[in-house]
Protein backbone atom coordinates (compact mmCIF):
# COMPACT_ATOMS: atom_id res chain seq x y z
CA UNK A 1 0.00 0.00 0.00
CA UNK A 2 0.98 3.36 -0.99
CA UNK A 3 1.26 6.23 1.32
CA UNK A 4 -0.77 8.82 -0.14
CA UNK A 5 1.43 11.67 -0.38
CA UNK A 6 4.70 12.70 -2.49
CA UNK A 7 7.24 13.51 0.40
CA UNK A 8 7.70 10.30 2.27
CA UNK A 9 10.28 11.17 5.14
CA UNK A 10 10.38 14.88 4.81
CA UNK A 11 10.00 14.94 8.54
CA UNK A 12 13.91 13.90 8.88
CA UNK A 13 15.12 17.12 8.00
CA UNK A 14 14.02 20.47 9.09
CA UNK A 15 12.42 21.72 6.09
CA UNK A 16 9.01 20.32 5.87
CA UNK A 17 6.83 20.48 2.56
CA UNK A 18 4.80 23.60 1.28
CA UNK A 19 1.27 22.90 1.02
CA UNK A 20 0.42 21.60 4.84
CA UNK A 21 -0.02 22.31 7.81
CA UNK A 22 3.30 22.05 10.11
CA UNK A 23 4.15 21.25 13.67
CA UNK A 24 7.82 22.55 14.97
CA UNK A 25 7.87 21.19 18.85
CA UNK A 26 11.24 20.98 20.90
CA UNK A 27 11.05 20.43 24.40
CA UNK A 28 13.72 20.06 27.17
CA UNK A 29 12.60 16.35 29.07
CA UNK A 30 15.36 16.68 31.63
CA UNK A 31 19.40 15.59 32.16
CA UNK A 32 21.69 12.45 32.06
CA UNK A 33 22.06 8.97 30.32
CA UNK A 34 19.12 7.46 32.56
CA UNK A 35 16.38 9.85 31.16
CA UNK A 36 17.33 9.75 27.50
CA UNK A 37 17.22 5.81 27.87
CA UNK A 38 13.69 6.02 29.29
CA UNK A 39 12.76 8.79 26.62
CA UNK A 40 14.05 6.30 23.48
CA UNK A 41 12.16 2.74 25.49
CA UNK A 42 9.35 5.31 25.74
CA UNK A 43 9.27 5.62 21.71
CA UNK A 44 10.96 1.99 20.78
CA UNK A 45 7.64 0.83 22.49
CA UNK A 46 4.88 2.90 21.43
CA UNK A 47 4.60 4.12 25.24
CA UNK A 48 4.42 7.61 23.86
CA UNK A 49 1.81 7.31 21.79
CA UNK A 50 -0.55 5.25 24.71
CA UNK A 51 0.60 7.77 27.10
CA UNK A 52 -1.01 10.27 25.09
CA UNK A 53 -4.16 9.00 25.40
CA UNK A 54 -3.90 6.76 21.93
CA UNK A 55 -4.82 2.79 21.91
CA UNK A 56 -2.12 0.96 20.47
CA UNK A 57 -3.15 -2.64 20.25
CA UNK A 58 -1.35 -5.14 21.65
CA UNK A 59 1.06 -7.17 20.40
CA UNK A 60 2.25 -3.80 17.78
CA UNK A 61 6.11 -5.03 16.66
CA UNK A 62 8.83 -2.99 17.74
CA UNK A 63 9.46 0.34 15.81
CA UNK A 64 11.28 -0.56 12.24
CA UNK A 65 11.06 1.19 8.82
CA UNK A 66 7.95 -0.58 6.98
CA UNK A 67 6.09 -1.56 11.04
CA UNK A 68 2.45 -0.55 9.91
CA UNK A 69 0.41 0.17 13.30
CA UNK A 70 -3.56 1.08 13.92
CA UNK A 71 -4.00 3.94 16.66
CA UNK A 72 -7.72 4.84 17.82
CA UNK A 73 -9.00 7.32 19.76
CA UNK A 74 -12.48 7.35 20.53
CA UNK A 75 -14.16 6.40 17.03
CA UNK A 76 -10.86 7.63 14.89
CA UNK A 77 -8.91 4.81 13.00
CA UNK A 78 -5.39 6.11 12.62
CA UNK A 79 -3.28 3.82 10.33
CA UNK A 80 0.29 4.82 10.15
CA UNK A 81 3.56 3.19 8.58
CA UNK A 82 7.34 3.91 9.86
CA UNK A 83 9.37 5.46 7.02
CA UNK A 84 12.42 6.17 8.46
CA UNK A 85 14.24 5.32 11.80
CA UNK A 86 17.47 6.87 13.53
CA UNK A 87 19.16 5.28 16.34
CA UNK A 88 22.58 6.32 17.41
CA UNK A 89 23.72 6.20 20.84
CA UNK A 90 22.77 9.93 21.34
CA UNK A 91 19.89 9.85 19.00
CA UNK A 92 16.31 7.71 18.54
CA UNK A 93 13.79 8.51 16.63
CA UNK A 94 11.41 7.56 13.79
CA UNK A 95 8.98 9.27 11.31
CA UNK A 96 5.52 7.81 10.67
CA UNK A 97 3.69 8.63 7.43
CA UNK A 98 -0.66 7.73 7.09
CA UNK A 99 -2.12 5.46 5.51
CA UNK A 100 -5.51 5.94 3.80
CA UNK A 101 -8.28 5.56 6.28
CA UNK A 102 -6.27 8.33 8.69
CA UNK A 103 -8.15 11.38 9.39
CA UNK A 104 -5.09 12.91 7.90
CA UNK A 105 -2.30 12.82 5.16
CA UNK A 106 1.43 13.55 5.85
CA UNK A 107 3.93 12.69 8.12
CA UNK A 108 5.11 13.22 11.85
CA UNK A 109 8.14 12.26 13.43
CA UNK A 110 9.61 12.04 17.15
CA UNK A 111 13.07 12.38 18.01
CA UNK A 112 15.58 12.46 21.74
CA UNK A 113 18.40 13.61 21.53
CA UNK A 114 21.30 13.92 24.42
CA UNK A 115 23.27 17.04 23.64
CA UNK A 116 27.14 17.54 24.79
CA UNK A 117 25.80 18.65 28.22
CA UNK A 118 24.17 15.43 29.00
CA UNK A 119 20.97 17.33 28.21
CA UNK A 120 17.71 15.03 26.64
CA UNK A 121 15.18 16.98 24.26
CA UNK A 122 12.48 16.50 22.34
CA UNK A 123 11.93 17.15 18.67
CA UNK A 124 8.31 16.79 17.54
CA UNK A 125 7.53 17.72 13.51
CA UNK A 126 5.06 17.00 11.65
CA UNK A 127 3.24 18.30 8.12
CA UNK A 128 -0.85 17.50 7.62
CA UNK A 129 -3.57 18.11 5.73
CA UNK A 130 -7.14 17.17 6.30
CA UNK A 131 -7.30 13.86 4.95
CA UNK A 132 -11.36 13.02 5.32
CA UNK A 133 -14.66 14.82 4.87
CA UNK A 134 -15.01 15.10 8.54
CA UNK A 135 -11.47 16.88 8.73
CA UNK A 136 -11.85 19.09 5.97
CA UNK A 137 -15.19 20.12 7.71
CA UNK A 138 -13.65 20.86 11.16
CA UNK A 139 -10.93 23.39 9.71
CA UNK A 140 -9.02 24.79 12.25
CA UNK A 141 -10.56 22.86 15.10
CA UNK A 142 -8.44 19.90 13.77
CA UNK A 143 -5.39 22.41 14.27
CA UNK A 144 -6.80 22.95 17.78
CA UNK A 145 -7.05 19.06 18.09
CA UNK A 146 -3.63 18.37 16.57
CA UNK A 147 -1.99 20.77 19.05
CA UNK A 148 -3.43 18.97 22.02
CA UNK A 149 -1.94 15.63 20.75
CA UNK A 150 1.38 17.38 20.54
CA UNK A 151 1.23 19.11 23.76
CA UNK A 152 0.17 15.41 24.90
CA UNK A 153 2.86 13.49 23.39
CA UNK A 154 5.40 16.41 24.94
CA UNK A 155 3.98 15.50 28.59
CA UNK A 156 3.64 11.28 28.07
CA UNK A 157 7.33 11.37 27.14
CA UNK A 158 8.39 13.80 30.19
CA UNK A 159 6.29 11.42 32.14
CA UNK A 160 7.73 8.50 30.77
CA UNK A 161 11.22 10.18 30.72
CA UNK A 162 11.27 10.74 34.61
CA UNK A 163 10.62 7.46 35.63
CA UNK A 164 9.23 5.79 38.23
CA UNK A 165 8.70 8.24 41.35
CA UNK A 166 10.63 7.60 44.82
Amino acid sequence: MRLPYPEVGATRGDRLPEGYRHVRRHERLGAGVDVFRRAVDGLRGWHLQRGAGLRVPEPTQAVAVGVRVTMSLLFLRIPCQVVWVVDSDRRYGYGYGTLPGHPEVGEEAFEVHLDAADQVWLSIRAFSRAGRWYTRLAGPLGWLVQDLATRRYVAALRRIARGPSS
